[in-house]
């Protein structure tokens, strides 16, 4: 039987890099994946192929309705759909690929089957032909990741009621997709089809999109995305999908408490994502879950078996593939003795639409409810030389200060690139930086990145240069 320092279960971006950081460590590692290609949901069937589309599906749109503006005269662009697709696929294999030889660079051992823990330290790996065989591993890392939540009474058919996994690959451009769900899955793929000409309606429970995120963030991506032909449908509670051959009928109830309907070809189930624990055999092991399903952990990412540990979607916190690889570096280091740290406020949410929605820290109503004292400054998008000349004047850069201290709280920022300059934001607060520190800051012109600085001067006192 094979023995390993350090054996990890799943191989999405929690998983391959903590087995990678093992590895550099010095342990000898394997990584097991069911799948046939590694990288998990992000890879596959999440982040990296929702942007390959996002990105072709913007060129598009940009062409149909800018590129006139730009001086450039092109024929009625066509959408092929298939050719996305393609394109799509091809950026997912390229970077699945990088990761097995990532794998290979490092040593690491690949087990293609399902990880089952038949004891703390034995895990019986099942390959798809039936066959089975069982290594000993001295510490293992749960990383199994998470899938697509639905509603009780919803019939997800694949067909033509959907998950974001379906929404990937469809055959056809939607006439009308139905929407359930207002966070970033849903508004990400409604974007890709109501660019590609889809009519596109969100349906949410709440009364705001993207409720996790700043409320001003919320106001300003609906009003954007309402302006680009998305209808919004908001405290809506749906109680039932039916599917009549090619069409779809979503029932529900609006705030007034009277009921609607939403007819379709296509509804997208778009509700969050649950962890994935099935096959573990964790109950072998002795490890427990907590009242939501997910993997129960102390500060130190450790279960409640001492040898045994978990990282990502299938334990609490934010379901974010950077959040996972900070954990994966964290039980890595851990286990070999260091004191690494990570502080989860600082951890920022991201939005992929366009403009980008991004922030970190507090945000306002968060502040409000806990009593702090604080102060806001923003500057518009609109206001700034480069974009202007790029065309994306909408949104802004807003940053929370304490109202005593001027340190920073938070930084929430809808615009061109936000997704990127929200970095700017995780290192100055990782540096308990004040909002006058980034005043001092020189910020090179033309740049979106100036919008940041212009917002800390704004938040020191009302000292924006260029507004």
């Amino acid at each position: 039987m094979s023995q390993f320092d350090v054996t990890v279960i799943g191989s999405g971006p929690g998983g391959y890099v903590a087995a990678i950081r093992a590895a550099q460590l010095g342990f000898k590692t394997a990584i097991i994946e069911k799948y046939p290609t590694m990288g998990g949901t992000c890879l596959n069937v999440g982040c990296i192929p929702s942007k390959a589309l996002l990105d072709s599906s913007e060129h598009f749109a940009k062409a149909k309705h800018e590129f006139a503006d730009y001086g450039i005269i092109i024929n009625e662009p066509k959408v092929d759909l298939a050719k996305m697709i393609e394109r799509k696929n091809g950026v997912v294999d390229m970077t699945t690929k990088g990761i097995s030889f990532l794998m290979d660079k490092n040593k690491i051992t690949v087990f293609e089957g399902v990880g089952s823990f038949e004891s703390a330290t034995k895990i019986k790996i099942t390959k798809n032909d039936g066959s089975a065989e069982s290594i000993e591993s001295k510490y293992t890392i749960i990383a199994t990741g998470s899938k697509p939540s639905s509603l009780p009474f919803i019939n997800i058919d694949k067909e033509r009621i959907i998950t974001s996994t379906e929404a990937l690959n469809l055959k056809e451009v939607p006439k009308h997709l139905i929407v359930i769900g207002g966070g970033v899955i849903g508004l990400e793929l409604g974007s890709v089809y109501l660019r590609l000409g889809s009519k596109v309606t969100v349906v949410e429970y709440m009364d705001k999109i993207i409720p996790g995120m700043d409320g001003a963030l919320s106001k300003e991506l609906q009003k954007v995305l309402k302006k680009q032909g998305m209808k919004f449908e908001l405290s809506t509670a749906v109680s039932g999908v039916e599917r009549n051959g090619d069409a779809v009928k979503v029932s529900a109830k609006n705030k007034k408490g009277e009921d609607v309907a939403f007819e379709g070809d296509y509804v997208l189930v778009s509700v969050g994502r649950k962890p994935y624990t099935d096959r573990l055999g964790l109950e072998n092991a002795g490890v427990n879950l907590d009242e939501r399903g997910r993997v129960q952990v102390n500060d130190h990412l450790q279960t409640n078996v001492s040898n045994i540990y978990a990282i990502g979607d299938v334990i609490k916190g934010a379901m974010l593939a950077h959040k996972a690889e900070e954990e994966g570096v964290f039980v890595a280091e851990t286990l070999a003795g260091q004191k690494p740290h990570i502080n989860y406020n600082l951890i920022p949410g991201v939005v992929y639409t366009w403009p980008e929605v991004a922030g970190v820290g507090q945000t306002e109503e968060q502040l409000k409810e806990a009593g702090v004292d604080y102060k806001v400054g923003s500057f518009p998008m609109r206001a700034l030389g480069r974009s202007r000349a790029s065309g994306d004047t909408d949104g802004f850069v807003k940053i929370i200060a304490d109202a005593k201290t001027d340190e920073i709280l938070g930084f929430h920022m809808i615009g061109a690139r936000a997704a990127d300059l929200v970095a700017e934001g995780v290192t100055a607060m990782e540096f308990r930086a004040s909002a006058e520190d980034l005043t001092r800051m020189s910020h090179a012109h033309p740049t979106y990145a100036e919008a940041v600085k212009e917002a800390a001067l704004d938040a020191t006192g009302k000292r924006a240069i260029h507004m």
